[in-house]
């Protein structure tokens, strides 16, 4: 029967449903109440639709059992009290996965009532098939199966046909599906974007009189009663096909080789700096804190043009080797320049200031002020970069890492453990530090978007095989 009615439902809600169709439908609604839910949960979509098409007028037999067909649901709905919107034989969700989480528990059946993630990532499926991943710190509860209230937090929601139309509603705003991929995004006052990566889905400002259409590529974030348009952030979401690699990682009892790693380069006798950004204080700059590569860790994250962490590493010595290393994880890069790590200012009398970015090539860079790179070099625009393109790992945690040997007159570049690239420099000062900045440099071209974890800095060139282990140990996959 359920499959019977999937065809009728959606052939009623295209408007290709005959009289005959018509009939069979209404039958099927007053015999069966689990019919009559899935029927008007798929109203949603319905409504969010022809509150879109203005000219949208019944122009038939079909048109008119439209019409009798909602006064139909609504009685039902009306008549049994709601009662199946609460009812405690059917969860509206159930956790499939939970990789880390307190407040979740994997097998945990949903209905009614709050829900609190806060700490770790769990995977949700929901009774008529949606896969939710949702990230701490979060707040949630489902209305029914179908429509998911999450008052902060951070989903992403992959939806089957058979559940077309469903709903998540924030503070500031709703996002009705159609059939898609798609994530959303709560801050702690209540401030929502959505973002589309596959698909369609309907948006809409709380104060807003209109509905607006999101394709794929598109994003928005909700302002009273507005949605403006914002650029994709992708990364920012926690896919489903990432859960098993992190729970898996877990298991594997990589967080016990990540921290124990992290105590053996505290008693380095070259560290000269290791921020992993769990200090309770917070440190200066503009970028929101959130959730690292590790249940309930923390990591800055920069969203918009601007958004900076302040550091003061190295003093005012020089470093004639030098090794810089961070966990990131990217949402998209734009032209021309993003920073990892920039001294202020890159000044002829402060030669070997350092900064490190990823060009518009997605290429890692580690430009020193006052080095040149030899006749012929075959990098194009006079400095040391990598030739792996960071972006090919969009969308998980990924380790870089950057060596300098001055004396060697070496630039070295890894990407996830293994080695990408050495540069040789006709003139490489040692390199100075000091007052310096991850994320943002300055307003007009160096636009980190991401996070960034467990920052490393050490007084001498790591080598291969120690970059490969720093890797290896710190992955949150397995």
């Amino acid at each position: 029967m359920r499959t019977e009615l999937d065809t009728l439902t959606g052939a009623y809600v295209d408007g290709t449903l005959d009289a005959a169709g018509i009939r069979r439908l209404n039958a099927l609604l007053l015999q069966d109440a689990d019919a009559r839910r899935a029927f008007a949960e798929m109203l949603n979509v319905d409504s969010a639709l022809a509150a879109m098409a203005a000219d949208w007028r019944p122009r038939s037999e079909a048109g008119r059992g439209r019409r009798w067909i909602l006064a139909l649901a609504a009685c039902a709905v009306v008549g049994t009290g709601l009662w199946w919107w609460r009812s405690a034989a059917v969860p509206f969700a159930e956790v499939v996965a939970a990789a880390g989480c307190v407040g979740l528990e994997e097998g945990r059946e949903i209905r009614g009532g709050p829900c609190r993630l806060s700490a770790g990532t769990a995977s949700l499926r929901t009774a008529r098939g949606v896969v939710l991943v949702i990230e701490a710190p979060a707040d949630f509860s489902f209305d029914s199966a179908q429509r998911l209230r999450i008052r902060r937090g951070r989903l992403a929601a992959e939806v089957n046909p058979a559940a077309r139309g469903f709903t998540v509603i924030t503070p500031s705003g709703d996002a009705i599906d159609l059939g898609t991929r798609f994530g959303v995004d709560v801050t702690e006052d209540g401030a929502a974007e959505v973002h589309v990566f596959q698909g369609e889905v309907i948006a809409k400002a709380s104060g807003a009189a209109t509905r607006r259409s999101l394709r794929e590529g598109d994003a928005v974030s909700f302002g009273g009663s507005a949605s403006e348009a914002r650029e994709l952030r992708s990364a920012a979401f926690i896919q489903p096909d990432e859960m098993a690699s992190l729970s898996a990682g877990l298991a594997a009892g990589q967080r016990a080789c990540s921290e124990a790693a992290l105590a053996t380069l505290r008693r380095d006798p070259d560290l000269i700096a290791l921020f992993d950004f769990e200090s309770p204080g917070a440190m200066p700059g503009v970028y929101r804190r959130v959730q690292g590569r590790w249940p309930g860790s923390h990591a800055p994250e920069f969203v918009e043009v601007g958004d900076h962490l302040k550091l003061d590493v190295g003093g005012s010595r020089a470093w004639p080797r030098l090794t810089l290393a961070a966990w990131v994880r990217l949402d998209r890069l734009g032209a021309p320049y993003q920073s990892l790590l920039h001294t202020d200012g890159w000044r002829e009398d402060r030669p070997g200031q350092v900064h490190w970015m990823i060009t518009r090539r997605t290429t890692m860079r580690l430009a020193l002020r006052g080095n040149t790179l030899p006749p012929g070099a075959e990098e194009t625009e006079g400095y040391p970069d990598s030739r792996t393109p960071v972006l090919r790992q969009q969308g998980r945690w990924v380790h870089l890492a950057a060596t300098y040997d001055a004396d060697a007159g070496t630039a070295r570049f890894y990407l996830n453990g293994k080695f990408d690239n050495e540069t040789r420099q006709a003139i490489a000062l040692p390199a100075l530090l000091g007052p310096a900045r991850i994320g943002n440099w300055d307003r007009q071209d160096r636009k980190l978007s991401g996070r960034v974890d467990e920052l490393v800095l050490l007084g001498r060139a790591m080598s291969d095989r120690e970059v490969r282990d720093l890797f290896e140990s710190g992955t949150p996959y397995r």
